[in-house]
């Protein structure tokens, strides 16, 4: 490949990109979902309207690497130099009925809790944290779901949705919506926590029926 490549309207999702000089091209209105760049020069390429869902970057050249405008070499290189984690915090009227649920409901162990009486608290199930942060009154108005019945509070992201739907299932857990696939793919399904917090546990688009 030149360092002056162009991809246009193409779909290369899946595609393997190793061992190879990209700097200086230019991706426009390509399908790169599921693409891997590795060991590959990406130095000031431009990606413009590009699917990059799944992409995986690694031991890349990627100075002045361009999506849609924005120079993101060092968000990327940020991202290589260590586990980025995302902590959503939701917020409970009742911190013992929420930490109840999600410990012995949903398999959650408690990491710290805040107070004398707790008023904070985080959870803990592998890769995922909640911060469940205690207020008063109601969580949400008492004609919020009727509006907006889908409001979800935090997506929760594992490889195989299904195993662990049916693990709550046999359980004898209360779905807010049962196990179903998307029509980008993924495999869902949500619960509803005692605070009326929507959390959607999303399993990968390769799951299988």
């Amino acid at each position: 490949m030149s360092e002056t490549d162009h991809f246009h309207d193409r779909a290369l999702n899946g595609a393997r990109f190793t061992d190879c000089a990209l700097a200086g091209a230019r991706f426009e209105d390509v399908n790169l979902a599921t693409a891997t760049f590795s060991n590959a020069t990406l130095r000031d390429a431009r990606l413009t309207n590009v699917d990059l869902s799944g992409v995986e970057i690694s031991d890349a050249n990627i100075a002045g690497l361009t999506i849609m405008g924005h120079d993101v070499s060092a968000l990327i290189a940020a991202e290589e130099a260590g586990p980025m984690v995302a902590e959503p915090q939701l917020f409970v009227a009742d911190l013992d009925a929420a930490l109840a649920f999600y410990v012995e409901r949903l398999g959650f162990f408690v990491a710290f809790t805040h107070g004398q009486p707790a008023t904070y608290a985080q959870v803990r199930r592998g890769g995922w944290r909640l911060n469940l942060r205690k207020v008063a009154g109601p969580v949400l108005k008492a004609d919020f779901r009727g509006r907006e019945p889908d409001a979800l509070a935090a997506t929760l992201t594992l490889r195989d949705a299904r195993k662990l739907f049916e693990a709550y299932s046999a359980a004898g857990l209360t779905f807010s919506q049962p196990l179903r696939r998307e029509p980008w793919g993924a495999m869902t399904f949500i619960v509803e926590d005692p605070a009326g917090n929507l959390i959607a546990f999303a399993g990968d688009a390769q799951d299988q029926e």
